[in-house]
Order: C-alpha cells, then sequence, then structure tokens
C-alpha cells in the first residue's frame, strides 16, 4: 500500500468553499474535462445531528498509460463512489470516495476534510487529503509497487490541477453571490421595480 496525502489553504470562507464543492465538476471549472458525469444518488440529513449526507457517482474519461490500461482490462471510462458529510455546526465536509472501476485489481481510498484554517477561520479554509492506494494483483510484487507508484503520482499531478480548478470555481461563485446581492438591493431601493412586482 502507498498513501498520497497534501492539505492546502484557500483564501475563502468555510462557507463559500462548502457551498461551491457541490460544483466543483461544473462547467466553471476547466481543469476537469475529464470529468463525464455527477450523479447524486441520495441525499439525506441526520435528524439528530443535522449533517447532511450525499452520495454520488462520478464517471471520468480515464487517461492512464497503454501498460496500466492493458492490465487493468482497458476501461476507457472510470467510476468513482462518493460519500460526503456537510457537519454545518462544526463546520466540516467529510469527503470518502472509492473506486468502483477495477476494484478487483487496485484499491483506492480518499478522504478529503475542509475546514476553517486556525490562522483565519473566518476567511481561509483548510483542506485535508490522504489516499490510500493498494494494487491486489497477487504475488507480482514489481507490478504491485508500478501500478501504485503510477497513482500516486496521478495524484500529485492531480493535485495542483484541483487546486487550480477549485479556485477558479470559487472565484466565479464569489462573482455571481455579488451580483445577486446586487441585485436584491436593487429590487429593495427601487419603488419602481416594487410596483411591478419584480
Amino acid at each position: 500500500m502507498k498513501i498520497f496525502q497534501q492539505q492546502a489553504e484557500y483564501n475563502y470562507s468555510w462557507e463559500e468553499v462548502s457551498t461551491s464543492n457541490w460544483q466543483k465538476y461544473g462547467p466553471w471549472n476547466e481543469k476537469t474535462p475529464h470529468v463525464i458525469a455527477v450523479d447524486t444518488l441520495s441525499r439525506t440529513i441526520d435528524p439528530q445531528t443535522r449533517i447532511l449526507r450525499t452520495e454520488r457517482l462520478i464517471t471520468c474519461k480515464q487517461s492512464a498509460p497503454k501498460w496500466v490500461n492493458t492490465l487493468l482490462g482497458g476501461h476507457e471510462t472510470s467510476m468513482v463512489y462518493e460519500t460526503s458529510y456537510v457537519d454545518l455546526k462544526a463546520k466540516k465536509v467529510t469527503m470518502c470516495s472509492m473506486n468502483m472501476t477495477c476494484a478487483d485489481l487496485i484499491n483506492v481510498r480518499e478522504t478529503c476534510i475542509y475546514q476553517p484554517a486556525s490562522s483565519s477561520p473566518d476567511a481561509r479554509t483548510l483542506f485535508q487529503q490522504r489516499a490510500e492506494i493498494t494494487a491486489l494483483c497477487g504475488g507480482w510484487q514489481k507490478i504491485k509497487n508500478s501500478i501504485e507508484q503510477f497513482t500516486v503520482e496521478r495524484f500529485q499531478q492531480n493535485a495542483v490541477r484541483g487546486k487550480e480548478g477549485f479556485e477558479m470555481v470559487l472565484e466565479r461563485a464569489r462573482e455571481v453571490f455579488a451580483e445577486q446581492r446586487e441585485l436584491l438591493q436593487l429590487k429593495q431601493d427601487s419603488r419602481i421595480l416594487q410596483q411591478a412586482g419584480m
């Protein structure tokens, strides 16, 4: 088993990050063209804890080298199952995901956490990511090591693009919310718009 982990901070409040997280793979993010679809399977709120639990299926285009695709069965797309927990009281988003494609050959379990940064809890958000990668092709240690190492390197590359892409989403969300606030203020200040029922 190999482990990839990192942490970073965003110059956005936890409220902005936790809200924009749902748009992470949308059109505002130019860094995720490999994501084909994000399907929400279920969404529930625990009546006692008030924690929002969401299950999603994320479908992506494969971009692995030929030798990896051949070894893993030549799949053109991959699917990832994600369960997320949003705890408003603790101000914490926890996202747990695992691969469904080639799960009999490689096991990737990832956990990402967003919570207010201790340096500036009202303005910055800490992002923590940890992935455990285990190749399951028994007996072939050299191949197992190569697959695990390739996957760790892919996580390292994707981490940079992922942060850049999410920054785009956060920036656009901030602009959109500012525009909406201005529009609401205009409506409240305009007697003509109020009379027109707009």
